[in-house]
């Protein structure tokens, strides 16, 4: 299978599944690193954070279907887990859930020689992202332009 069909086999088994723990599907990846190939799954919680007994259920709940499945074909490692307080905005859902947050965002190409941006994240309509930074400058991103878009992690 290709790494995109076994993403979306992985997102099907566990839409039914995890609200039945108060739980949210945050991502899947399938990533080759070194000579190991592996399955790593983010899940997360509205409300309360992610704990090792969160990460077992679902990892018990996987293993035994993809072992009698075998989408992969190959052996991999799987990995569940938080995606973390500086987690990586992707999909629509989590730029729309995060507005009023403080985020760093990463362009690919810089922009008046400057890649990296922090501010509060006002908005995100249209694939726009609009962030107001520490000098209340407004700066609006392409999220093609994009590379990356974490929440920031602040002391």
């Amino acid at each position: 299978m290709k790494n995109k069909d076994v993403v979306k086999t992985v997102e099907e088994l566990l839409t039914p599944m995890l609200p039945e723990h108060e739980l949210d599907l945050w991502d899947v990846e399938l990533v080759k690193e070194g000579a190991n190939l592996y399955l790593r799954v983010y899940i997360d919680k509205k409300e309360g954070s992610i704990g090792i007994d969160h990460c077992e259920v679902v990892s018990r709940f996987l293993s035994t279907h993809l072992d009698q499945m075998d989408p992969i074909g190959n052996p991999y490692i799987l990995e569940v887990s938080s995606p973390g307080i500086n987690r990586t905005l992707k999909w629509d859902r989590d730029f729309l859930r995060f507005c009023g947050h403080i985020v760093d965002i990463m362009l690919y190409k810089a922009r008046d020689k400057v890649k990296e941006f922090q501010g509060e994240l006002i908005s995100y309509e249209n694939d726009s992202i609009t962030i107001k930074d520490d000098k209340d400058i407004t700066h609006s991103f392409d999220k093609q332009e994009v590379s990356i878009c974490r929440l920031a992690v602040i002391f």
